[in-house]
């Protein structure tokens, strides 16, 4: 049977899909490539778009480069495309992230249980206060089934986790407050109010600290994008849990951010907000600090606060022509 290329339409679709997914001070790190009448979507890591102090390795840019890889599977399921996904498949280019090809008509649109395809728009990190109810049983199953499903683990966090993470947390919080070069990194991806700005964070976004030190959210004062944000009263116990993954190469990274992505999207249909608690990640000692003491040698590769709130603000994404180049076939 012969597959049919790729449409400009059906391309839309998928790299949209792969912008809407969360980065890190959304940094948005990704590009894509493909090839007129091609049926692979190639998708590449932005190495301009990195954190060089808080992560030299660039573990961020390619777990961010992973959701925004598992969307593009989500809408390929949508169109009613099967894929078959091959990570790093160049040695010799490691920002080659993935290779996306269409393989021929999907036998179900819902291949992930749920129709997640909805909850790429919906989703939205909310660094805003939740209230004190509890997630269900059964969603925190579904949650950790979900990240099972892509070779990660999540570890919802019992009371002395999750004091355990908030302390690790808090103290990355204050080495990042007195460190002048990573206050400067993520000044860098702050925006004004009133930019017009296409990518980082805005100051609707940033959210406020927790009047009673409960939940240590980031700090971003400092940089004086807007006024300051009063303190507000948090959860006086967040619901935590940690995504490790038992390697921790580039490839591990990929997958945790597909893990990752795909947690996330089923917590937004269970109508659950999220946000990422990522401080601790950024200090090699606090992040070994951070693994479960009985839970063997794991690597958490990211801090999840899940609960219900608020949503929080939308922030800006980068336009489809700004990431994605379609090659001329001709021209090569």
């Amino acid at each position: 049977m012969t597959v049919p290329a790729l449409t400009r339409e059906q391309l839309e679709t998928l790299v949209e899909a792969g912008l809407a997914a969360p980065s890190v001070h959304n940094m948005q790190p990704w590009r894509f490539r493909t090839a007129a009448g091609s049926r692979v979507l190639r998708v590449y890591a932005d190495p301009e778009r990195t954190l060089p102090v808080a992560d030299p390795r660039g573990r961020t840019l390619y777990m961010s480069v992973g959701a925004a890889l598992f969307n593009v599977r989500v809408a390929a399921a949508h169109l009613g495309l099967e894929t078959e996904v091959r990570l790093l498949p160049d040695p010799d280019d490691p920002m080659l992230a993935a290779e996306v090809e269409v393989t021929g008509p999907a036998p179900t649109r819902t291949p992930y249980g749920r129709d997640l395809f909805p909850a790429i728009r919906e989703r939205r990190s909310s660094r805003l206060p939740y209230t004190n109810r509890d997630v269900p049983e059964t969603a925190l199953g579904e949650l950790m089934e979900a990240a099972a499903a892509e070779g990660a683990v999540l570890l919802p966090l019992e009371e002395d986790g999750m004091r355990r993470v908030m302390d690790l947390t808090d103290e990355a919080e204050r080495r990042n407050s007195s460190d002048p070069a990573r206050r400067e990194e993520v000044r860098h991806w702050l925006r004004r109010e009133g930019d017009d700005a296409r990518d980082g964070l805005p100051a609707a976004a940033l959210g406020p600290m927790d009047a009673e030190a409960h939940v240590p959210m980031r700090n971003f004062t400092g940089a004086p994008v807007a006024p300051v944000v009063p303190p507000a009263r948090f959860e006086p116990l967040p619901g935590l849990a940690t995504l490790s993954t038992v390697g921790d190469t580039p490839a591990d990274w990929l997958r945790a951010g597909q893990a990752l992505e795909r947690v996330l999207l089923v917590a937004t249909l269970h109508g659950l907000r999220a946000s990422l608690l990522h401080q601790a990640m950024e200090w090699q000692d606090l992040r070994w600090a951070l693994r479960d003491p009985e839970g063997g040698p794991a690597h958490v590769q990211m801090v999840l606060r899940v609960g219900y709130g608020p949503p929080g603000p939308a922030t800006p994404r980068r336009p489809v022509s700004e990431v994605l180049e379609v090659e001329d076939r001709a021209a090569r």
